[in-house]
């Protein structure tokens, strides 16, 4: 069993997660601002196209949850990265089978200001 302080230590994938969500209600707002309802349905499934996958990553992988051993994580990492993989791409197809985005500038810009919270993720999963 890991120990208390190890437990503690865990990062918060919660506020990368919260802050992937905020990033696309100011994406979205903006659109709005911008283009008009059009514009910001645009944003909203070019941002939830990418945290989507990333959800489901968190909760395949178990990192919300307890701890598990070693071995059993690497396998579910590689099922949870292959799901994400696999998600992401179905949503793609998706949204652009039902619902084609009017402007693919705020579709893609959504998408990839998700995507870059990443590179905030040492700051967000500290304690």
């Amino acid at each position: 069993m890991a120990s208390l302080s190890a437990m503690r230590s865990r990062p918060n994938y919660r506020r990368l997660l919260q802050a992937q969500a905020g990033v696309v209600i100011v994406v979205t707002l903006l659109g709005l601002g911008v283009g008009g309802q059009k514009v910001a349905m645009s944003a909203a499934t070019g941002g939830l196209v990418c945290l989507l996958p990333n959800l489901f990553f968190v909760w395949r992988l178990g990192l919300l949850g307890n701890r598990r051993q070693a071995s059993r994580f690497v396998s579910s990492f590689y099922r949870a990265e292959a799901g994400k993989l696999g998600l992401t791409v179905a949503l793609f197809a998706l949204v652009f089978v039902s619902v084609p985005p009017s402007n693919l500038a705020f579709f893609f810009g959504a998408y990839v200001a998700v995507h870059f919270m990443h590179w905030l993720a040492p700051w967000l999963l500290r304690g």
